[in-house]
């Protein structure tokens, strides 16, 4: 890491970028240890969970994962046993992937873990950091998909 003087011990994408990569490798050991699941498929997993049966342009949009990621991801699940694909009545060049009774069982087991993790990961804060935290994230992500718009260029 970056001496404290350095600009980039200051440099706020550079800080949010090492800390989501040391947060996302202590839930891929412990993803992959209990789950036998890779983070990409995790998120997957999780999503679907929450959301119910979704195209994988969906799937990419909520996940944040590029297209080709999805793919593998909900292809290695597929393999496994864990989502299945059902024809998109709206577009045929598209299915939608939801959990099989297998992949919600998992679900039901895996999230609980998620939030222990979470527990864990963000103990030192109070509740009340942790609320201004996910608010402030979620600005700055509004803030950079509005960057990212056609509306912005």
């Amino acid at each position: 890491m970056p001496t404290r003087h350095s600009r980039l011990a200051n440099f706020l994408p550079y800080l949010l970028a090492i800390t989501a990569e040391s947060v996302s490798d202590v839930c891929a050991e412990v993803y992959r240890e209990r789950f036998d699941l890779r983070l990409p498929e995790w998120r997957v997993l999780a999503v679907l969970g929450d959301a119910g049966a979704l195209t994988q342009r969906d799937l990419a949009r909520s996940t944040g994962m590029d297209k080709v990621a999805v793919n593998r991801a909900c292809k290695a699940l597929e393999d496994r046993g864990l989502v299945r694909r059902s024809p998109n009545d709206r577009d045929g060049r598209s299915h939608h992937l939801e959990l099989s009774e297998q992949g919600l069982a998992i679900h039901r087991e895996m999230m609980p873990t998620a939030f222990a993790i979470e527990r864990r990961v963000f103990a030192d804060l109070s509740e009340t950091e942790r609320l201004q935290l996910r608010h402030l994230l979620a600005r700055v992500r509004t803030t950079v998909e509005w960057m990212d718009s056609p509306q912005a260029a």
